[in-house]
Protein backbone atom coordinates (compact mmCIF):
# COMPACT_ATOMS: atom_id res chain seq x y z
CA UNK A 1 0.00 0.00 0.00
CA UNK A 2 1.27 3.33 -0.97
CA UNK A 3 1.76 6.18 1.51
CA UNK A 4 -1.40 8.11 0.26
CA UNK A 5 -3.60 4.88 0.75
CA UNK A 6 -2.45 4.80 4.71
CA UNK A 7 -2.83 8.36 4.73
CA UNK A 8 -6.30 8.49 3.13
CA UNK A 9 -6.87 5.35 5.52
CA UNK A 10 -6.03 6.42 8.36
CA UNK A 11 -8.10 9.92 7.75
CA UNK A 12 -11.29 8.13 7.65
CA UNK A 13 -10.55 5.89 10.62
CA UNK A 14 -9.53 8.76 12.35
CA UNK A 15 -12.95 10.92 10.95
CA UNK A 16 -15.81 7.99 11.89
CA UNK A 17 -16.47 8.72 15.42
CA UNK A 18 -16.81 12.45 14.64
CA UNK A 19 -19.12 11.80 11.68
CA UNK A 20 -21.02 8.98 13.85
CA UNK A 21 -21.53 11.43 16.26
CA UNK A 22 -23.02 13.76 13.69
CA UNK A 23 -25.11 11.54 12.68
CA UNK A 24 -27.33 11.48 16.04
CA UNK A 25 -29.07 15.06 15.13
CA UNK A 26 -29.93 18.01 17.35
CA UNK A 27 -32.36 16.03 19.37
CA UNK A 28 -29.96 13.04 20.36
CA UNK A 29 -29.78 11.95 24.05
CA UNK A 30 -26.65 13.37 24.50
CA UNK A 31 -27.27 17.01 23.67
CA UNK A 32 -30.05 17.23 26.69
CA UNK A 33 -29.27 17.45 30.03
CA UNK A 34 -28.68 14.23 32.38
CA UNK A 35 -30.61 13.57 35.33
CA UNK A 36 -30.83 10.11 35.91
CA UNK A 37 -32.75 10.19 39.46
CA UNK A 38 -35.11 13.44 38.54
CA UNK A 39 -38.52 13.35 39.37
CA UNK A 40 -39.73 15.04 36.44
CA UNK A 41 -43.40 15.58 37.37
CA UNK A 42 -41.54 18.50 39.61
CA UNK A 43 -41.36 20.12 36.45
CA UNK A 44 -44.86 22.65 36.69
CA UNK A 45 -45.34 24.63 34.21
CA UNK A 46 -41.87 24.90 32.99
CA UNK A 47 -40.19 25.84 35.98
CA UNK A 48 -38.38 22.96 37.89
CA UNK A 49 -40.06 21.82 41.58
CA UNK A 50 -43.74 22.69 43.11
CA UNK A 51 -44.63 24.70 45.75
CA UNK A 52 -41.15 25.38 46.97
CA UNK A 53 -40.11 21.89 47.07
CA UNK A 54 -37.76 20.76 44.43
CA UNK A 55 -36.08 17.15 44.72
CA UNK A 56 -33.18 17.06 43.29
CA UNK A 57 -32.58 13.03 43.30
CA UNK A 58 -35.02 10.16 44.46
CA UNK A 59 -34.53 6.24 44.27
CA UNK A 60 -35.66 3.29 46.36
CA UNK A 61 -32.76 1.34 46.61
CA UNK A 62 -33.68 -2.57 45.06
CA UNK A 63 -31.41 -5.82 45.24
CA UNK A 64 -28.36 -6.55 44.80
CA UNK A 65 -27.49 -7.07 40.26
CA UNK A 66 -29.60 -10.44 39.77
CA UNK A 67 -31.41 -10.43 43.17
CA UNK A 68 -34.86 -9.16 44.23
CA UNK A 69 -36.48 -8.35 47.13
CA UNK A 70 -38.82 -10.93 48.71
CA UNK A 71 -42.24 -10.41 48.90
CA UNK A 72 -43.47 -8.75 52.23
CA UNK A 73 -39.75 -7.39 52.06
CA UNK A 74 -38.47 -3.83 52.78
CA UNK A 75 -36.67 -1.14 50.95
CA UNK A 76 -35.08 2.05 51.52
CA UNK A 77 -36.16 5.28 50.01
CA UNK A 78 -33.39 8.03 49.51
CA UNK A 79 -34.77 11.39 49.01
CA UNK A 80 -32.91 14.99 48.24
CA UNK A 81 -35.14 17.57 48.73
CA UNK A 82 -34.76 21.45 49.28
CA UNK A 83 -37.27 23.73 50.32
CA UNK A 84 -36.89 27.21 48.32
CA UNK A 85 -39.84 28.32 50.27
CA UNK A 86 -38.87 31.46 52.73
CA UNK A 87 -40.59 29.32 55.78
CA UNK A 88 -39.09 25.64 56.99
CA UNK A 89 -41.25 22.95 56.21
CA UNK A 90 -41.55 19.05 57.68
CA UNK A 91 -42.17 15.87 55.66
CA UNK A 92 -44.93 14.32 57.56
CA UNK A 93 -45.79 11.68 55.75
CA UNK A 94 -45.26 9.36 52.70
CA UNK A 95 -48.06 7.26 50.81
CA UNK A 96 -47.34 4.51 48.41
CA UNK A 97 -50.56 3.52 47.67
CA UNK A 98 -51.18 -0.36 47.02
CA UNK A 99 -47.31 -0.68 46.77
CA UNK A 100 -46.69 -1.27 50.50
CA UNK A 101 -46.69 1.18 53.49
CA UNK A 102 -43.84 3.89 53.99
CA UNK A 103 -42.71 4.19 57.33
CA UNK A 104 -41.42 7.11 58.45
CA UNK A 105 -38.89 7.15 61.30
CA UNK A 106 -39.81 10.78 62.76
CA UNK A 107 -41.29 13.64 61.01
CA UNK A 108 -38.41 15.45 58.74
CA UNK A 109 -37.60 18.59 59.01
CA UNK A 110 -36.73 21.11 55.92
CA UNK A 111 -35.15 24.12 56.96
CA UNK A 112 -35.18 26.74 53.87
CA UNK A 113 -32.93 26.44 52.10
CA UNK A 114 -30.80 23.81 53.47
CA UNK A 115 -30.54 20.27 51.40
CA UNK A 116 -31.93 17.73 53.00
CA UNK A 117 -31.19 13.66 52.25
CA UNK A 118 -33.32 11.39 54.12
CA UNK A 119 -30.76 8.54 53.77
CA UNK A 120 -27.26 9.37 55.41
CA UNK A 121 -26.14 7.96 57.39
CA UNK A 122 -29.69 6.34 58.56
CA UNK A 123 -32.48 5.73 55.81
CA UNK A 124 -35.45 7.64 57.26
CA UNK A 125 -38.14 6.20 55.16
CA UNK A 126 -38.59 2.74 54.87
CA UNK A 127 -41.57 0.97 52.27
CA UNK A 128 -42.53 -2.17 54.09
CA UNK A 129 -44.70 -4.62 53.36
CA UNK A 130 -43.98 -4.75 49.30
CA UNK A 131 -46.55 -7.13 47.52
CA UNK A 132 -44.46 -8.01 44.89
CA UNK A 133 -40.90 -8.85 44.41
CA UNK A 134 -38.64 -5.97 43.23
CA UNK A 135 -35.64 -6.93 40.97
CA UNK A 136 -35.01 -2.94 39.63
CA UNK A 137 -36.13 -0.74 37.14
CA UNK A 138 -39.45 -0.42 38.23
CA UNK A 139 -40.80 2.76 39.17
CA UNK A 140 -43.14 3.27 42.23
CA UNK A 141 -45.61 6.36 42.70
CA UNK A 142 -45.44 8.14 45.99
CA UNK A 143 -46.88 11.00 47.83
CA UNK A 144 -45.10 12.97 49.70
CA UNK A 145 -47.07 15.30 52.62
CA UNK A 146 -45.78 18.32 53.63
CA UNK A 147 -47.22 20.53 56.42
CA UNK A 148 -47.05 22.93 54.48
CA UNK A 149 -46.39 22.75 50.98
CA UNK A 150 -49.18 19.90 50.77
CA UNK A 151 -48.97 16.53 48.71
CA UNK A 152 -46.58 16.22 45.84
CA UNK A 153 -46.44 12.99 44.01
CA UNK A 154 -43.44 11.77 42.22
CA UNK A 155 -42.92 8.40 40.26
CA UNK A 156 -39.66 7.17 41.76
CA UNK A 157 -37.14 4.72 40.32
CA UNK A 158 -35.83 1.49 42.24
CA UNK A 159 -32.26 1.11 41.61
CA UNK A 160 -30.31 -1.78 41.70
CA UNK A 161 -27.24 -1.86 44.76
CA UNK A 162 -24.85 -1.83 41.83
CA UNK A 163 -22.16 1.21 40.22
CA UNK A 164 -23.03 4.11 42.19
CA UNK A 165 -25.23 2.48 44.47
CA UNK A 166 -23.00 -0.15 45.13
CA UNK A 167 -21.85 1.37 48.41
CA UNK A 168 -25.17 1.67 50.11
CA UNK A 169 -26.18 -0.92 52.50
CA UNK A 170 -28.22 -3.71 51.19
CA UNK A 171 -31.79 -3.83 50.94
CA UNK A 172 -33.42 -5.96 54.63
CA UNK A 173 -35.10 -9.22 52.53
CA UNK A 174 -32.92 -8.96 49.82
CA UNK A 175 -33.12 -12.86 48.04
CA UNK A 176 -31.16 -14.00 45.22
CA UNK A 177 -33.43 -14.59 42.02
CA UNK A 178 -34.11 -18.25 41.10
CA UNK A 179 -31.40 -19.67 38.61
CA UNK A 180 -33.29 -21.73 35.98
CA UNK A 181 -31.90 -24.80 35.87
CA UNK A 182 -32.64 -27.27 32.81
CA UNK A 183 -35.07 -30.05 33.29
CA UNK A 184 -33.33 -33.19 32.12
CA UNK A 185 -35.82 -35.10 29.36
CA UNK A 186 -36.90 -39.23 30.09
CA UNK A 187 -34.77 -41.07 28.29
CA UNK A 188 -36.61 -43.53 26.04
CA UNK A 189 -36.26 -46.36 28.59
CA UNK A 190 -37.90 -44.21 31.51
CA UNK A 191 -40.73 -43.55 29.19
CA UNK A 192 -41.31 -47.54 28.34
CA UNK A 193 -41.60 -47.86 31.87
Amino acid sequence: MTSRRWIAAAAVFMAAPVLAGCAAGADANTNKPYAPNEAAVLIDQGKYGQRGIDIPQAFILGPDSGAQIAYRGSVPIYLNILNTAAAADTLQAVNAGDLGTVKVSTPIQLPSNQLVNTGKPTPLLLLEGIPKGLRGGESIKLDLQFANAGTISLNVPVVTRSREFKDYPPAPNATAAPTPSATPSASPTEEAN
